[in-house]
């Protein structure tokens, strides 16, 4: 018997990947995690925003071209791109080559970036890349509204709204940035419960009235806020407090015995009520002594001239 079989057309098998292949790979996907990470540092370590102590007066600030307080030089800059103080590259890309020796101090500087106040190295890749991407650019402190070149501390970021704020009020902003501005946590449209909180804008929206009709939302991301543009949070998942009043109708303070007035605070009120009255009647009692002393020294007076002789 004859047997036909069938012919397979020919297919191109992957090349077998050679060693030089693997390591190349390797080496890419390490400098895309490289990268990520670099895009996700926080604002406190990178080399622009780093604490500087002066040779001179000895006082801890900010990473500074010159000192804040007395404007002295220092002796070893920091660079604000790459945070180097010594240039070792001998066949690097440095504008200014030194093929034999080490440089550091003003030899090794470059420039001073106009944003952040700090020495940029001579290397080209430090200078072309770093005015561009100074992320001090924009840095304006949230609450007292200074800039970099305006105080003498560091800058940071708040956790929670993502503003830049100074050295002096990062604490005092953090601590009530979890504060809604509105006596209740009901959405801003309606008076249903707000399942999300902007906390830049500070305000909750509903499940409805987040979403803006017409514009499709990706599930794998979080929701931005439809006012301002920032990622809202869940509420339930924070620690928001809503906005309290030191005076008004919402304190009340009621009796031991559980009496008083109903939104008023009744005991503040006749204390203070009470306390005029005794001011009152101890400025009566003055007036009435000096009227007394007046017209004890008048009749003195009188007596004194009738002893006189005539």
């Amino acid at each position: 018997m004859c047997c036909t079989y069938p012919i397979l057309p020919a297919t191109n098998m992957p090349k077998k990947k050679t060693g030089q292949r693997k390591k190349a790979e390797k080496q890419k996907a390490r400098q895309k995690e490289l990268r990520k990470g670099r895009a996700n540092r926080s604002l406190a370590d990178l080399p622009c925003n780093s604490v500087m102590e002066c040779d001179k007066c000895q006082r801890r600030q900010k990473n500074r071209a010159f000192c804040y307080f007395c404007q002295s030089l220092q002796r070893l800059p920091q660079c604000a791109q790459c945070g180097k103080v010594k240039c070792m590259l001998k066949t690097g890309d440095c504008v200014v080559k030194h093929p034999s020796t080490f440089t550091t101090g003003l030899g090794m500087v470059g420039a001073i970036c106009d944003f952040c106040e700090a020495w940029v190295c001579h290397g080209r890749k430090c200078l072309q890349t770093h005015a561009c991407t100074c992320p001090l650019m924009d840095a304006v402190c949230n609450e007292c509204e200074r800039d970099v070149w305006s105080h003498g501390g560091r800058i940071f970021r708040c956790h929670y709204c993502q503003n830049f704020l100074c050295e002096d009020d990062q604490f005092e902003h953090q601590a009530s940035c979890q504060v809604l501005e509105q006596e209740s946590f009901k959405c801003q449209s309606c008076n249903r419960h707000g399942q999300y909180s902007c906390l830049r804008c500070k305000t909750c929206y509903c499940e409805e009235h987040v979403r803006r009709k017409g514009v499709k939302y990706d599930n794998r991301q979080k929701l931005p806020c439809p006012k301002c543009g920032f990622d809202t949070e869940e509420t339930k998942e924070l620690s928001m407090s809503t906005r309290t009043h030191k005076f008004g109708r919402q304190q009340m303070d009621l009796d031991d015995d559980g009496e008083g007035a109903v939104g008023y605070r009744y005991n503040d009120y006749s204390e203070d009520y009470y306390d005029d009255e005794e001011e009152e009647e101890d400025e009566e009692e003055e007036e009435e002594d000096d009227d007394e002393e007046e017209e004890s020294e008048e009749e003195e007076g009188d007596e004194s001239k009738s002893k006189l002789p005539q």
